[in-house]
């Protein structure tokens, strides 16, 4: 298993950093889905395709960390059906999520695509490093939180600027769920019994996806997996992996 990188809730003292971590809790901890963003296309399962960032380079790492608030899954996207994933720092709690360092310029582009914005517009990043937190809009995902350093550069996501209790829980869609999942699965951080535990007890999936549900759905993803990647590391093989 891999070891969790410690954030520092420190704020940072630069202002106009080259590099961040970029902090997904939702279905971009899956590296396939993160690539549609960074790379341009559509990921299997969803309704659209993404132009990409300007720089198409993929993260330099990507770590396992714990953010301290709550993920819960609220209104209805356009992109997967059912529930997004969103986040919520002003409760107790913790959120399993992946860090990925990315250019400041990468993190606004992909900002852009979840707000649905055009990328090519780097943001402001000083009100959301120097008071944690900057509201860009009213709608999903244009709220930058910064939850403190890693190494020394910000560590930032986004979510919507109403909490866990201001909306109702809405079920999130199985191949969204799919991609959160096997995100947090491959992270290497967490087994499939704390994953499936974690995910069960999040607002929008409890009383729909029961514990063994989510535990039996890594299990199968995790086998297809493994599969598809014995597939393509063998030489000569001309057949698609069951």
């Amino acid at each position: 298993m891999k070891a969790l990188r410690s954030i520092d809730s420190t704020l940072p003292s630069e202002r106009r950093p080259e590099w961040v971590w970029y902090a997904s809790y939702g279905s971009n901890m899956h590296p396939e889905r993160l690539a549609a963003y960074i790379r341009g296309g559509r990921p299997p399962g969803a309704a659209k395709e993404y132009p990409g960032c300007r720089d198409s380079a993929l993260p330099v790492r990507s770590v396992p960390v714990e953010l301290t608030g709550a993920m819960y899954f609220a209104t209805e996207s356009p992109v997967w059906g059912g529930g997004r994933a969103f986040y919520d720092p002003q409760v107790s709690g913790r959120v399993l999520a992946r860090a990925h360092l990315v250019t400041a310029e990468q993190f606004a582009d992909i900002a852009a695509q979840e707000m649905y914005r055009q990328p090519g517009t780097d943001l402001d990043l000083t009100e959301a490093l120097t008071r944690g937190r900057a509201v860009l809009g009213a709608g999903r995902y244009e709220t930058l939180v910064c939850v403190g350093q890693v190494d020394r550069m910000p560590v930032l996501t986004f979510t919507a600027p109403w909490g866990v209790a201001d909306v109702q829980g809405v079920p999130p869609s199985l191949p969204y769920l799919r991609f959160l999942a096997l995100g947090l699965l491959s992270a290497g951080a967490w087994d499939r019994g704390a994953i499936a535990a974690y995910v069960a007890a999040c607002p929008g999936v409890a009383g729909h996806w029961s514990e063994q549900g989510i535990a039996d759905l890594l299990e199968g993803l995790d086998r297809a997996h493994q599969r598809g990647r014995a597939w393509r590391e063998s030489p000569g093989s001309a057949e698609f992996p069951p």
